[in-house]
């Protein structure tokens, strides 16, 4: 009878251990349960604000469009990514930044749709300009370099735009030169898609808060 009360009191730890165990392992079942959880309604949240985010784009890509139907329908303008693409010889002659007569009249035909809608939008006009990457001819004194012609065209949009009554704290200029072009400049053709000028619409930059006196 001891050797028996001896080998349960043997295996009373062993269970109790097992039983332990056992706890612990459903204890750490139940964490990674609740980390998965918590993963999966996080990645969740990140794909509702990702489709939201992408709603309000193509919303705001298709109020664009709307705006800008007729000169869109024209051919006149293009409208890609949000860009407004305007080719340079519509604008200008080549190596010159003097507006030409038909871009003008384009010009003209923006102000009116694009300040609605950057109102609506509170946004502002980026006025981007852009060379090919032939070097600025050395005949032509006015311009040092491809930045300095690019710099100097979206200037004269700006202001253009401005004259003809686009609120001057709405819009501004950018310069590119010969970088960031639509498609490698192999040839003539593809040197004139380059030497163009972009619209785009950015947020407004909000003022910047007060500070507080005591």
């Amino acid at each position: 009878m001891d050797e028996l009360h001896d080998q349960d009191a043997q295996a009373i730890p062993v269970w109790a251990i097992f039983s332990d165990l056992m706890a612990a392992l459903v204890g750490i079942l139940v964490l990674v349960l609740v980390w998965v959880i918590g993963v999966q309604m996080e990645l969740s949240q990140d794909l509702e604000q990702e489709k939201a985010r992408r709603l309000a784009e193509e919303q705001r890509r298709m109020e664009l469009e709307q705006a800008l139907a007729d000169p869109l329908a024209s051919g006149r303008i293009s409208l890609r990514d949000g860009r407004i693409g305007i080719s340079g010889s519509v604008l200008f002659q080549l190596n010159s930044d003097t507006l030409q007569p038909d871009g003008r009249e384009l010009l003209h035909s923006l102000v009116k749709p694009l300040e609605v809608y950057l109102n609506q939008h509170n946004e502002m006009l980026m006025v981007s300009g852009f060379t090919d990457d032939l070097p600025v001819s050395r005949s032509n004194g006015r311009y040092a370099d491809n930045w300095d012609l690019s710099a100097q065209r979206a200037l004269t949009v700006t202001r253009t735009l401005i004259e003809q009554g686009m609120p001057a704290d709405q819009v501004f200029a950018a310069a590119f030169g010969d970088h960031q072009p639509v498609t490698p400049n192999h040839d003539a053709a593809a040197r004139a898609k380059n030497r163009r000028v972009e619209l785009t619409t950015v947020p407004r930059t909000p003022p910047p808060k007060a500070a507080d006196h005591d």
